[in-house]
Formats: C-alpha cells, sequence, structure tokens
C-alpha cells in the first residue's frame, strides 16, 4: 500500500490549525505535511503529533516575502543571504520533528534578472544548504512548479529540474501530479523515466485542485503505476477540499486510508 500523507496546509481547513492533527488521525491518515509550520513553536508541535500519533514527513523552506511576490528565494542572486539565513530555521525544525523532506523553493525570475545566474545562484544555495544538512536524516526536494499558477517560476518542466539534479548530489524531485499535468502530461510515462530521482508526489484534481475524483487526471492509474514500481515513499494529498475534507474522503478508502472510531 502507498503511504499517504495529509497536507495540513490545505486540508482541515474547517479547523484550527492544531486540531488539524487529530482530524487527520481519525481520517485514517499516519502521516502529514504541512507547508509552513514556522508560525509555531517545535515544542507545541512535537506534541499535537505525538498526540495525534502522526509523523510529520514533509514541510518547505521559507517562502520569502509574499508582499514582494516571493515565491521562495533560493535562486534570487540578491537574497543570497536571505535564503541561507532562513533556510537555517528550515533545517532545526526538520531535524527536531524527524521531517525527512525539505521541499527548496527556487523562486520567481524577474524580467530584469537573468536565467543563468538564477539557476546557478539556486544550485550553489543547494549545495551549500546539502552541506549544512549532512549527518542529519533530513534530503532535499526540489519541485516544478507550473507557468499557470507561478509564472516565471525558475524550473516548471522536469527536464529542467534534472538539469537542477545533476549538478547537486544528494537532491531528490518532488514530482506534483497537478503541476505537472498543466506543463507536461503524460505522467505515467515521466514517473517511470525519473523515477528514480522522485524523493515525494504530491497530487490534486487538475482544474481546481482539488480532491482526485473531480478532475482529468486518472489517480488511480498512476497510483497503480507507483505500487508497480514498489514506491515507498509518500504521497501528499496537496488539495483544497470542495467542502468539508472527510467528505471528500471517498477516494481513499481503497487506498487503505479508512476512518477510525
Amino acid at each position: 500500500m502507498l503511504n499517504f500523507c495529509a497536507n495540513l496546509t490545505t486540508m482541515y481547513t474547517e479547523f484550527p490549525i492544531k486540531d488539524r492533527f487529530p482530524a487527520a488521525y481519525r481520517s485514517g491518515f499516519d502521516y502529514v505535511e504541512w507547508l509552513f509550520p514556522y508560525a509555531h513553536e517545535i515544542t507545541d508541535i512535537e506534541s499535537w503529533l505525538q498526540d495525534s500519533e502522526l509523523r510529520l514527513v514533509l514541510i518547505n523552506s521559507a517562502l520569502g516575502d509574499p508582499n514582494r511576490g516571493d515565491r521562495g528565494i533560493g535562486a534570487l542572486p540578491d537574497r543570497v543571504d536571505d535564503f541561507r539565513s532562513e533556510f537555517e530555521p528550515s533545517l532545526r525544525y526538520a531535524e527536531a520533528l524527524n521531517v525527512r523532506n525539505i521541499h527548496v523553493m527556487a523562486g520567481i525570475v524577474h524580467p530584469q534578472l537573468s536565467v543563468k545566474e538564477c539557476r546557478d545562484t539556486f544550485i550553489e544555495n543547494l549545495n551549500w544548504a546539502i552541506n549544512l544538512a549532512k549527518g542529519t536524516e533530513v534530503r532535499l526536494l526540489i519541485e516544478p512548479l507550473n507557468h499557470q499558477d507561478t509564472p516565471n517560476y525558475l524550473h516548471t518542466t522536469c527536464s529542467e529540474s534534472m538539469e537542477i539534479l545533476r549538478a547537486v548530489d544528494g537532491l531528490a524531485l518532488q514530482f506534483d501530479f497537478y503541476h505537472l499535468q498543466i506543463t507536461e502530461g503524460n505522467l505515467a510515462h515521466r514517473i517511470r523515466e525519473h523515477f528514480d530521482d522522485i524523493g515525494h508526489i504530491q497530487f490534486s484534481s487538475v482544474p481546481g485542485r482539488h480532491e482526485p475524483q473531480y478532475g482529468e487526471v486518472n489517480v488511480d492509474y498512476l497510483f497503480g503505476v507507483l505500487e508497480s514500481l514498489d514506491y515507498n515513499g509518500f504521497v501528499g494529498c496537496e488539495y483544497t477540499p470542495m467542502q468539508t475534507t472527510q467528505e471528500g474522503l471517498g477516494w481513499a478508502m481503497k487506498w487503505g486510508v479508512k476512518p477510525r472510531n
């Protein structure tokens, strides 16, 4: 069976954040991901995880300043010091909370910037971060984001991401059905093509980014592909429910996510 994790940023938003943990457990999840936990104390998050018998498996590096339009800052040549000072807390959270994966966000290449310079900056920062994480169990991931929702993001396709992966030892690919369906499609082929480099999977419907049963992507088929390849990583449910989270979990029963009493 695949290891599904509820995304506590996008799911269970009908509850305050601390109550999303027990709600996810009651739905049948053993694992969760949380994009940006940094507004909360590590000790509080530890308590919420322990009380709910859940494991946190993925966080993101800092987004940057949303008021400036930041979608990560890892590739921005004039923000190297900011990236490094903000990555250190990400690593501290990951270590303290036993989080296996950090998705490192690259950022937007604005018109005045050189794509090559931004890619080189991102590679330099990733190598620095990989070195900082040596001796820990933390793995760094990069994720291609689609060009509709995030115009001018540094890398939007698997091939662009793989250019970066080949330049950084120890890096893995975060493969999101939603982003890659919009950008490239042919998802089953791309899963097989890049399988050895995939460190984490995410999914949602296309269009809408809701539960998978509403969209054009046949996630049941793709989940079967992952099982046939003996994928043993995590599959993140990064979607916004159309109603309450529990009402939208009909897709999950056949994959072993069953409500607990």
